[in-house]
């Protein structure tokens, strides 16, 4: 069995005492800081801890960057368009800089981790201070605290990928909140870079997380998202004595937690212990988020996938036998190396036949360091462009029939916000099995559940009214 390897509790109570000691003189001065996320829902969890350092630290969170006197980009290395959006980011507060020399400008999360990344940007950008990678969050106040003496600096060590339990957070969300089971992938898709930023596998504790969402709940939060690049892959390195299904099992009985989500699915883990968990736990949501990335087996064998559409269609359908009302929801890719146009006419056929709820859709980018960007048969940026705009009108036409069906559906909604745009005031929220519906109400209702019947639907999304609060 293997052992994960922790953060000591010196360690980290060392970080704590020098966050107290900034805090004396970070607090009185009412300094400010900004922190703007790019990427994924792991990040954001990143983010959450980074703002609870912060905040630890006496600084207090700003409405913009342009007020802040710390400003911080949390970054994402899944594809380059937000590498080209970050850096135009970056460039852009220099002049800033320039009016408040004391302003501190960093920069941190998956791209950092990138071979050579954070060094080539401390010398492109002389404003920025601060650059640090995904693994050292436990090191932020000795981080801030060198740079607060004058230094520039650089960390992106993976300091062993060892997990540090009992960090600060700062949420913004008082009705749902994003908790980690895990870190790293194994898995090396041809055309992904997260191995290599994030690392390897690694397992948190059934009972740390457990003790997380029980202080979740016992501050409001209701509904909780497992998070983990693949977290049907929990514990199958044997650290934790558990696999996800046991995991959803064990977690699900904290008194108060009406909700649980997770998020993502790699087709080739979930198995039938994590269908039947779905199906015989109450407050197991009845979503899926369950990438696909392509419907053809070759360009699924390029991508180093391993599994078959074949496989993939049969995990959909014992889904619905188990879970009648289950939503699916997937990522594509078009586009990449090899994919003919046969190819990608596979991949439209499976998302036809599957009907998915909703498709997160992407244009093959190529990420420096992995296999897929070296390998032959590229595909022009024309055809990719075209695949998309194709794959994106049949996703629409898909979402439209999946929404068609809801016309008198009555369930329970969680208030998430509320649209006060139009004449009547629209709140909106998400069934259990994420589908979300907008309805007229009143705001005091945010954060609450109602009872929702659906009288018609939209381009993206449900309407309806509210029949009990």
């Amino acid at each position: 069995m293997k052992t994960n390897q922790f953060i000591s509790q010196n360690e980290l109570d060392e970080q704590k005492r020098i966050a107290l000691a900034l805090s004396k003189e970070i607090e009185p001065r009412g300094l400010t800081f900004f922190v703007e996320t790019f990427g994924c829902q792991m990040n954001v969890r990143d983010s959450e801890t980074i703002k609870g350092w912060l905040c630890e630290i006496g600084y207090t969170e700003a409405e913009d960057k342009e007020s802040a006197d710390f400003i911080l980009f949390n970054t994402c290395c899944v594809r380059d368009h937000a590498e080209k959006r970050l850096m135009g980011n970056i460039g852009a507060l220099k002049e800033l800089k320039d009016a408040r020399p004391s302003t501190i400008i960093g920069v941190c999360g998956c791209m950092m981790q990138q071979e050579g990344v954070a060094k080539k940007l401390l010398k492109r950008f002389p404003h920025v201070s601060l650059v640090f990678g995904t693994n050292v969050l436990h090191r932020f106040p000795s981080m801030l605290q060198t740079v607060l003496n004058g230094e520039r600096i650089a960390v992106t060590d993976r300091a062993d990928d060892a997990i540090a339990e009992g960090l600060p957070k700062m949420r913004d969300n008082l009705r749902s909140a994003f908790v980690n089971i895990m870190y790293g992938c194994d898995n090396y898709c041809s055309y992904c870079i997260v191995p290599y930023v994030r690392g390897r596998e690694r397992s948190r504790r059934p009972e740390d997380v457990k003790r997380e969402i029980v202080s979740l709940v016992s501050s409001g939060i209701s509904e909780i998202t497992l998070l983990g690049q693949n977290v049907n892959s929990y514990g199958n390195d044997g650290s934790t004595g558990m696999h996800f299904a046991d995991l959803l099992r064990y977690v699900s009985d904290v008194p108060g937690l009406r909700r649980i989500r997770f998020m993502s699915s790699h087709p080739k883990d979930l198995n039938d212990d994590v269908i039947r968990a779905i199906a015989e736990i109450p407050n197991v949501c009845h979503h899926v988020h369950l990438p696909v990335q392509s419907g053809n087996n070759e360009i699924l064998k390029r991508m180093n996938r391993r599994y078959t559409r074949e496989h993939y269609l049969s995990i959909v359908q014992r889904l619905r036998e188990a879970v009648p009302d289950i939503e699916f929801t997937t990522d594509i890719i078009v586009g990449f190396p090899g994919e003919t146009e046969e190819a990608f006419n596979d991949t439209m056929s499976l998302v036809k036949e599957v009907g998915f709820a909703a498709a997160f859709t992407f244009a093959y980018s190529p990420r420096q360091g992995t296999v897929a960007a070296r390998m032959e048969d590229q595909i022009s940026e024309p055809v990719k462009k075209q695949r998309l705009s194709a794959l994106n009108t049949l996703q629409a036409e898909k979402t439209v029939e999946n929404n068609e069906k809801y016309i008198g559906h009555v369930g329970e909604v969680l208030v998430e916000g509320c649209d006060c745009r139009g004449e009547a005031t629209m709140l909106y929220g998400k069934y259990p099995n994420f589908k979300m519906v907008y309805f007229p109400g009143d705001p005091i209702l945010l954060n609450r559940y109602v009872t929702v019947k659906v009288t018609k639907t939209n381009k993206n999304s449900l309407l309806g009214e509210m029949i009990h609060a």
